[in-house]
């Protein structure tokens, strides 16, 4: 089986070292709370995503600026859409901005962590390989 890109493990959220495990449990936008878990370990090459204690806290500034960036389209967008920017519209523009926000805000937790592990984070990258002996190292000697 050919590896995947980093590009592709990072839309997939994969694990950054084997680029096969999953990093979260459930989707995006489930309705439960399940589905924004974050696996402690990979289920494939058993990389602790963790790296030490609160090594997630800076995934909180990668998802500000996200959010920055985010706020900043959707006003320029409604704005062009029509919008003037005017001191009687500015109820509107609070508003489609929180939208906004709350829209986007699982998605902003899910790729800031992502982008932390697979851009921001020294010494962690793809090794060819990795986990294929670990945890389903097992069920391919048993096939054989």
């Amino acid at each position: 089986m050919e590896p995947i890109s980093k590009l592709q493990a990072v839309i997939q959220c994969k694990c950054p070292r084997c680029r096969k495990g999953d990093v979260f449990t459930g989707s995006m936008y489930s309705l439960s709370f399940k589905g924004q878990t974050t696996n402690e370990f990979c289920p494939y090459c058993n990389l602790r995503f963790e790296r030490e204690p609160g090594f997630f806290y800076v995934s909180m500034f990668i998802s500000y600026a996200m959010n920055v960036a985010e706020m900043i389209s959707a006003s320029v967008a409604i704005y062009i859409l029509g919008l003037p920017l005017v001191y009687d519209n500015l109820w509107y523009y609070v508003g489609v901005l929180l939208l906004t926000v709350f829209i986007c805000s699982p998605f902003n937790y899910r790729y800031s962590r992502i982008f932390l592990l697979h851009w921001l984070t020294p010494g962690l990258g793809y090794v060819p390989g990795s986990g294929d002996d670990q945890v389903h190292g097992s069920k391919i000697a048993s096939q054989q």
